[in-house]
């Protein structure tokens, strides 16, 4: 990452380690020593790598530096959904029926599994208590599958967390992603600023989201509200967080789980409230109560983002990696782009495939659609597969918009319709001719009044031709 964009605008920049997260990002000990060096009095965990962990939070507090995000306690205590859904049971919070079988999977609790499965009722989902990101998790539909996917969730848990503990959840057959975004302060103060909808999903990781939801009425949104603010409060909760639910077809909804940090599509709250979150999150560190602008917020119009991964939409969403030959973004009114990458950024494997999140608000919802299908037809990343023609087909959908969506839409949806690989082949062999022609003008290489344009260069190539 040294040279990465936000490497770049920093003031200040120190190796921290080599690409591998355990020996540098995910080192808690090396980033306290950093910190401490810097004179830094406090240390924002982002939302990736050490945002939800407890260690992390009390190491801050021992080496006297201020974590921007809740208290160790309450981390460890959302962070480990068998716990956390055992504290909501008691806090009259409605939760997903399911059952936690022993502390790991193994022969022993086999067949407490297997009778847990049947009293919930197939299909059920294998979730690992410590994970996220939709890692550690398996849908099993019938009782041959349970022993098999139940010790492949708890193999991926353990890489991914070092902690293979499993449990099993009902398995709700289309139902939406809805989450709160929740504002807590030391004083106990806890509000909430609206809902998001984060149905559509690859992987059951989130690709789309938007705020207001299309399915939630006032009277939904104040009751929904109220549960989250009931779970925060439950979980002692102060600093930004999210409290997540699933609503089913007939309106009833089940708490998910909180994420004790800042998440990758705070942005649309932002553009709908007009708030800076992570300046809320500061201001709460600092000791101070929840801004009277957050308590006053209200709802203006509607927003929606778009995260771009590097990655194939067409081979099953497979991670890409290479080097941005030509980065182009998209502007205008009510257009935001939240980027981490610019022209020569040579993507990888070592981390989040995300690139950046395009964000649309307009007055109203098919308003905020149009502009951000038009946001992302205007965005220019050559070099790197994205899924960006994708997810201009799922705005273009008629279950977008109709508001229709939920979290199986992707899996049921026909493989998606993107540019022709052949053709976005040649376009780039366009581009890239016409960018090194363009360079050579400019360092004087070339007589101007000889330049061979690419369609020249190209001869007499035509749309959809054998090659």
């Amino acid at each position: 990452d040294r040279n990465a964009v936000h490497t770049s605008c920093a003031n200040e920049a120190i190796y921290i380690g080599e690409s591998t997260p355990s020996k540098s990002y995910l080192d808690i000990e090396k980033i306290i020593t950093v910190a401490k060096e810097c004179d830094a009095e406090a240390i924002h965990p982002g939302y990736g790598f050490l945002s939800e962990n407890s260690d992390f939070a009390r190491a801050c507090e021992k080496a006297g530096i201020v974590f921007i995000g809740p208290s160790g306690d309450t981390i460890e205590l959302m962070g480990d959904k068998i716990r956390s859904r055992e504290a909501m049971i008691k806090a009259n919070v409605p939760v997903i029926p399911g059952a936690h079988i022993g502390s790991n999977p193994g022969e022993s609790d086999a067949e407490g599994f297997r009778k847990a499965a049947e009293g919930i009722g197939y299909p059920v989902l294998v979730k690992a208590s410590a994970g996220g990101g939709g890692k550690g998790m398996r849908r099993v539909d019938n009782p041959e599958s349970l022993a098999e996917f139940i010790e492949a969730a708890s193999r991926e848990a353990t890489k991914a967390f070092g902690d293979g503990t499993v449990y099993l959840e009902k398995f709700l057959v289309r139902p939406r992603h809805i989450e709160f975004q929740i504002l807590g302060d030391r004083k106990g103060n806890i509000i909430h600023l609206f809902e998001r909808e984060c149905s559509i999903q690859r992987r059951h990781q989130k690709i789309i989201e938007e705020t207001p939801s299309p399915a939630i009425t006032s009277e939904l949104r104040e009751k929904m509200g109220a549960v989250a603010v009931k779970v925060a409060s439950a979980a002692n909760y102060y600093s930004t967080g999210t409290v997540e639910f699933l609503l089913n077809q007939s309106g009833e909804f089940y708490f998910l789980e909180m994420n004790t940090r800042l998440q990758v599509e705070h942005p649309i709250t932002e553009m709908i409230t007009g708030l800076d979150l992570v300046a809320e999150q500061i201001r709460i560190a600092s000791g101070e109560e929840i801004s009277s602008d957050a308590r006053n917020a209200k709802q203006v119009g509607h927003a929606i983002e778009c995260r771009i991964y590097a990655e194939d939409a067409e081979n099953n969403f497979f991670p890409a990696t290479g080097e941005v030959l030509l980065y182009e973004e998209p502007s205008g009114a009510g257009v935001r782009v939240d980027s981490g990458i610019k022209r020569g950024s040579e993507i990888g494997i070592e981390y989040d495939p995300i690139l950046s999140k395009v964000i649309a608000h307009g007055d109203d919802r098919e308003t905020a659609r149009l502009k951000m299908i038009d946001a992302l037809e205007r965005y220019t990343i050559l070099g790197v597969k994205t899924p960006i023609h994708y997810l201009i087909e799922i705005l273009k959908s008629e279950e977008f918009k109709s508001g229709q969506t939920h979290t199986s839409m992707i899996d049921e949806s026909p493989a998606p319709v993107g540019c022709n690989s052949r053709e976005m082949a040649l376009a780039v062999v366009a581009a890239s001719v016409a960018i090194e022609a363009g360079m050579g003008r400019l360092t004087g290489d070339f007589d101007e009044d000889e330049l061979e344009t690419p369609w020249d260069i190209l001869r007499d190539w035509r749309m959809g031709a054998a090659v």
